[in-house]
């Protein structure tokens, strides 16, 4: 929470709960990345008399729903963090760059 201390205090609670369901949904990733790493994606599925065929189990599906939501939430955490001192024009990289060709 400290990335967030200089926050406008209309957006603290805002802030408050995305991280609270940002770390629900880690968890929850967690857990489904344990089960698709043990069980895998796919599973053999049939139903009546069709013949078996592979489909995604339902775990990825909600992992990747998931995955997703948690994805917008950080992009919405990393938009509010106050912004920071302005990067230097000069970051050096030109004259390693131009040293190195020398």
């Amino acid at each position: 929470m400290n990335l967030f201390k200089g926050i406008e205090k209309t957006k603290q609670k805002l802030v408050l709960g995305l991280i609270e369901r940002a770390a629900f949904m880690r968890v929850q990733l967690d857990e489904l990345e344990d089960d698709l790493n043990t069980y895998g994606w796919t599973e053999w599925f049939s139903q009546g008399d069709q013949e078996p065929y592979k489909r995604k189990r339902p775990e990825a599906e909600v992992y990747n729903q998931t995955n997703g939501n948690y994805q917008k939430i950080i992009r919405q955490l990393t938009d509010l963090l106050p912004k920071s001192v302005e990067a230097p024009s000069d970051d050096g990289f030109d004259s390693f760059v131009t040293s190195r060709e020398t």
